[in-house]
């Protein structure tokens, strides 16, 4: 018996060893729900909303743009926008004359952004106004650029109220839209006028369907080809995991982000297979998601462990009801047996955890949803997935059961290769099987993590890599040599923490490292704590040992939360500033006396966008200048 076969032995009752094989793509899913439930809410964006009907007919819509526009089967088209019924649109517009789509991040930095686009040969830009200043576009060089106003697919209320003039709603609309060169087309107003496109050369079930980045194990992100055969099959497994689910009756929470496989697969394409209201949320705020449960309440919530810990706090103090959730799956990160404890506690529902990596378009491995599960541990295969534990030394062989090995995996679900990188793809092979490079072994008939075998931080859900860091901050003025390590952290899992090196006579803060590495790095990626140090442990060539870093800060513990005396004069400074911005704030608030306007404002900077950046103003932990929360 192999592995395989003694693990699904754990499978609850109901729960197939196999899903039949994919036979429909994307488009084809999405056109046959609209069939079967064309009244039912389909897209629901803070409380706009569209039913599936509208949305086959936008989305056919969208595919008669792409065809004018000179897309054929297998160009490509580049989406950078946040979660929006637009990019749900031109997702399927594209998908339905078998055009491949290209997932980027709408926040990514310039250099990274540009060349994403660049390498995948984009055609056709779909993309949001306020990223637009993000492209270098003389070397992505597309034919055509659609650009989307975040602020078109909101409620009439809140539409109304941002385009008031008044500074607080300028500043949310700008938040949300930009000023757009006259050689682009809004995507929306072009969408609109014109006929819908009944019929197209359709996409064959092993076409490359998306293009979806991945930083692999060097931290260079690559383009992963995702076929539709690959994402269907994997949302066809999600169903058969999931077996309370019902069709046409369920709302999905859809808060991780698009161009992620987790959020596109899992959030996105499996509430459409089932034909779920999917609410469509552009960026993660607390507020937000507790204001939808009220309005909308959830019932499938797809997320990581800091949504999770962030909503149960907040929800304790406002005696938020979120007992609509039956079903929660977290993944990308790991998660802890108290917090999945609390969850549960707090929803009654069912809490389960996915493992899988972009190139398995999400998911290969998760727990069962039983009382057998075991939280904390990767769990079992899915459905027609097989898995191996080979030996680090030769993959040929598996390892005894209780010993540490990497995990293969193969099944329908697992990509094509990486695009135009035939090396790369070659090297995530073995005879067929998909390294993941995660250490595991099998623990009382589950699979359980041992160790990262790459030396990423994962913060937040996000993957960082520390030589990206640490190649950012190296060439700050002031700091002589960095090493960038990953500790834990409640809210993100991990946190990024880089030890300094500073040249004779230089003062360095938290926020002067975070503005100079800003310039290179996703603001995910940013530190969020420094340590001086006087030197760096380092092996016999000279390389910096970031193991003996992380033990040497992990051992130091609370001591990093406390500045060096050379930084104190420079924390008394930022504290007598910061006196008097909030002296100078608080007569500005006492000249602000009418009521009305008071409430309007109120409401206006309560809309949202999809902007991460965080608050200007110290709070009163930052102080320390060590630590960014």
């Amino acid at each position: 018996m192999n592995l395989t076969e003694q693990l699904r032995k754990r499978y609850p009752a109901g729960v197939a060893y196999t899903v039949p094989e994919a036979t429909q793509t994307l488009p084809e899913v999405l056109f046959a729900t609209a069939e079967r439930y064309p009244n039912r809410i389909a897209l629901d964006f803070l409380g706009a909303t569209m039913t599936y009907a509208q949305l086959a007919r936008k989305v056919r819509q969208a595919a008669r743009v792409f065809t004018r526009s000179g897309v054929r089967r297998n160009d490509r088209v580049g989406i950078t926008l946040p979660n929006c019924p637009q990019h749900v649109i031109a997702v399927f517009g594209a998908l339905t004359i078998g055009a491949i789509v290209v997932e980027t991040n709408p926040l990514a930095p310039k250099a990274e952004l540009s060349s994403q686009l660049r390498d995948a040969g984009c055609d056709v830009l779909v993309i949001w106004e306020n990223s637009l200043k993000s492209i270098d576009i003389e070397s992505v060089a597309p034919h055509h650029v659609f650009t989307v106003n975040l602020t078109k697919a909101l409620p009439f209320g809140p539409r109304m109220l941002i385009n008031m003039p008044i500074a607080a709603a300028k500043r949310k609309k700008a938040q949300m839209s930009a000023k757009t060169p006259s050689w682009t087309k809004d995507f929306d107003a072009t969408v609109n006028n014109v006929v819908p496109l009944r019929s197209a050369p359709a996409a064959q079930i092993d076409d490359v369907a998306v293009l979806m980045h991945t930083g692999g194990t060097t931290g260079v992100p690559k383009a992963s080809m995702l076929t539709e055969r690959s994402i269907v099959s994997n949302m066809m497994q999600s169903r058969a995991w999931v077996t309370p689910l019902h069709d046409g009756s369920e709302v999905f929470y859809v808060i991780l982000p698009l161009f992620h496989a987790y959020g596109f697969t899992i959030a996105m394409c499996s509430g459409i297979l089932l034909g779920a209201t999917l609410a469509l949320f552009p960026k993660f705020d607390v507020d937000m998601v507790l204001d939808a449960q009220k309005r909308l309440p959830c019932t499938f919530f797809v997320g990581v462990a800091p949504m999770f810990s962030r909503l149960l706090a907040k929800a304790e103090q406002t005696n938020a009801d979120l007992t609509s959730i039956q079903f929660t799956l977290s993944g990308a990160m790991p998660l802890s047996k108290e917090l999945a404890a609390q969850w549960e506690q707090a929803t009654g529902g069912y809490m389960i955890e996915g493992y899988g990596m972009t190139e398995s378009s999400p998911v290969a491995v998760g727990s069962p949803l039983s009382s057998a599960r075991r939280p904390g541990t990767l769990g079992l295969p899915f459905p027609s997935t097989q898995v191996r534990i080979a030996d680090q030394d030769n993959l040929d062989v598996d390892v005894a059961e209780g010993e540490i090995g990497e995990l293969l995996i193969r099944g329908p679900q697992v990509f094509k290769g990486y695009w135009n990188n035939p090396e790369e793809t070659e090297t995530a092979f073995h005879n067929g099987w998909l390294r993941t490079g995660d250490l595991v072994r099998v623990e009382d008939g589950f699979i359980v993590m041992s160790d990262r075998k790459k030396e990423l931080i994962i913060s937040g859900g996000f993957n960082v890599f520390p030589s990206q860091v640490e190649d950012a901050v190296r060439g700050m003025p002031g700091v002589d040599d960095v090493a960038v390590v990953g500790l834990p952290e409640a809210q993100r899992g991990e946190e990024v923490v880089a030890a300094l090196i500073l040249e004779a006579g230089a003062t360095v803060t938290l926020d002067d490292v975070r503005k100079w590495a800003e310039k290179s790095l996703a603001h995910y990626a940013l530190p969020r704590r420094i340590v001086v140090m006087s030197e760096l442990p380092r092996s016999q060539i000279g390389k910096v040992m970031r193991r003996k870093v992380r033990e040497y800060l992990e051992e130091a513990g609370e001591k990093l939360d406390f500045p060096s005396q050379d930084l104190v004069g420079q924390l008394r400074e930022g504290a007598a500033v910061a006196s008097t911005e909030l002296k100078a704030l608080s007569e500005r608030l006492e000249s602000q006396t009418k009521e009305a306007a008071d409430r309007l404002r109120e409401r206006v900077e309560n809309l949202t966008s999809p902007s991460t950046d965080e608050p200007k103003a110290k709070t009163e932990g930052e102080t320390k200048e060590t630590k960014r929360d």
